[in-house]
């Protein structure tokens, strides 16, 4: 069976990866990304990467630009495309997109997903995904070739608040493991001590286990950036704030990275949170 023509907006640390690993699977895979990469396949502007799509797979930034950027595309896209984002955005965003496809006679999946550099690049992501099942199952195969799983969430929007939601808590889980180790620091244990015990404990998770090595090496090489993360703790606030919840560690969690996005950090992986501590 001859495989689906794909197009792939934004080029980033996921996007980059997934583009390989189509390209590598044998997928005929145009893109397009703000800053030009010069690769195979890469066109100047977004309608011409949708133009002969079957699928197009969103991997921008934030919610501004895929405003942007899809609403500069759509007129391009034929009858009958499925468009699938997979960028975390605020769930405004996410009906409006689902609208635009509707209007364009085009299928769409709300699909976010969990995992970052490493795991693109080996094809472990997880997506969460909201919309039609039918639809999700219909493009399986597609989705393998960059995930572990896919998770049905429900109706369109579900997944955009699971991966925010899921978001919420890494943020306050790496402010909480940086305050830890620094208490713990001002009175003697040694950090190395510290993150084996807490590794080991209870409260131990597998985010500890992979952010407490480099957070002690000094290593904030972005997996995901601080600028992303403040992104996203600000459409938990604003999912907050339309459902009358009061969330008090986000938001002084999203006012630390904010500090620190201010003060140079933005591009630093979010675990840079334990550089307040210095």
């Amino acid at each position: 069976m001859e495989k689906q023509s794909i197009a792939i907006l934004g080029l980033g640390i996921v996007g980059s990866r997934v583009r390989q690993r189509l390209v590598d699977a044998g997928y005929k895979v145009s893109c397009w990304s703000r800053t030009f990469r010069d690769l195979d396949g890469e066109f100047q502007s977004p309608q011409e990467a949708v133009a002969k799509a079957d699928i197009v797979s969103i991997y921008l930034k934030d919610a501004p630009m895929v405003r942007e950027v899809f609403g500069s595309a759509k007129q391009a896209l034929c009858e009958g495309t499925l468009v699938i984002n997979h960028a975390t955005i605020d769930l405004p965003t996410t009906l409006w997109l689902a609208e635009q496809c509707a209007a364009r006679s085009c299928d769409f999946l709300d699909a976010p997903f969990t995992g970052s550099k490493d795991a693109a690049a080996a094809g472990q992501l997880l997506y969460y995904i909201g919309g039609s099942e039918e639809t999700m199952q219909s493009v399986s195969e597609y989705l393998a070739v960059s995930s572990k799983a896919c998770m049905h969430c429900g109706e369109i929007g579900t997944a955009t608040v699971t991966k925010i939601a899921t978001n919420l808590i890494s943020a306050c889980t790496i402010q909480a493991m940086s305050e830890a180790m620094t208490i713990a620091k001002t009175h003697g244990v040694k950090p190395e001590v510290f993150a084996e015990a807490a590794i080991k404990n209870g409260s131990g998770s597998p985010l500890m286990a992979m952010k407490y090595p480099t957070m002690l090496k000094g290593d904030f090489d972005a997996h995901f950036t601080m600028a992303n993360m403040l992104k996203d703790s600000k459409y938990a606030l604003a999912l907050a704030e339309s459902a009358g919840v009061d969330l008090p560690a986000i938001s002084v969690v999203s006012q630390r990275m904010n500090e620190l996005c201010d003060q140079g950090m933005a591009d630093l992986d979010y675990s840079a949170l334990i550089k307040a501590y210095e």
